[in-house]
């Protein structure tokens, strides 16, 4: 389940918010070209919807789902990762787009999604980089982990699936996120703060209109790389994995 006390997305209050928006070109530049043309797609921790829009490009029965109700606006299934109401072997393609990260227990996440995956399916997966980073944002969001390409595969292998691309995204955008989290740790540190409470809806960090052009722009080198090759360091991993065939 998600973490005691975090509720919804922080999209539901703000869905144009320049992460959102980049991450939408990020994951459908990644993933986009390695799910065929399903017919039944799972999209896991949907109340962050504005990232995976290009999901709805294909045809075929799209089931969101969301712990949060807040998040099914359109309609869905109300349920959690670590339990999912579907029976085995269901979808074609199963997302879970920042989800693991906030289940205490991600084998028991990735099993589940892994579970209704279709044999020769694709599960899509994203999570936050490096424990390095960890701050009171992590808190607040209601994270047990991040992660570096290294963990995130071995976790998605363990569930029994076979990682078909797994890359780092955000590296344009690196040194912001990097100079920004290290500050807030010394000054978490300096002023002795504890561990903040997970919030219902995290407020994100103010960015200026001017600021957010800056950083959609660099996100479009991302994008750029992406399209032909890994990159190897970013505040994001992503990945695609497939289930076996069942052998004869």
């Amino acid at each position: 389940m998600t973490a005691t006390g975090h509720g919804g997305s922080a999209s539901l209050a703000e869905n144009d918010y320049w992460w959102y928006r980049a991450r939408t070109t990020l994951l459908k530049t990644v993933l986009a070209d390695r799910i065929g043309h399903p017919q039944r797609v799972l999209d896991v921790g949907s109340a962050d919807g504005p990232s995976v829009g290009w999901l709805h490009d294909h045809e075929g029965l799209h089931v969101p789902l969301d712990i949060d109700l807040r998040g099914l606006t359109a309609g869905g299934v109300c349920g959690s990762a670590v339990n999912l109401p579907f029976a085995d072997d269901s979808f074609d393609v199963v997302g879970a787009f920042d989800v693991v990260e906030h289940c205490e227990s991600e084998a028991v996440a990735l099993a589940e999604l892994a579970r209704v995956l279709k044999p020769g399916g694709t599960v899509m997966v994203s999570v936050p980089a490096y424990q390095w980073a960890w701050s009171s944002f992590d808190d607040a969001n209601g994270h047990h982990r991040r992660y570096t390409r290294k963990r995130a595969v071995g976790a998605v292998e363990a569930a029994g699936l076979r990682v078909d691309r797994a890359t780092y995204a955000f590296a344009a955008v690196f040194p912001f996120f990097a100079i920004q989290r290290v500050a807030t740790r010394i000054v978490e540190r300096v002023q002795r703060r504890d561990s903040s409470a997970p919030a219902d809806v995290v407020e994100l960090p103010s960015v200026s209109p001017s600021l957010s052009r800056l950083l959609l722009r660099l996100c479009r080198m991302d994008e750029r790389l992406l399209r032909r090759t890994n990159l190897p360091f970013g505040s994001s991993v992503v990945l695609a994995a497939s289930k076996p065939e069942a052998a004869l």
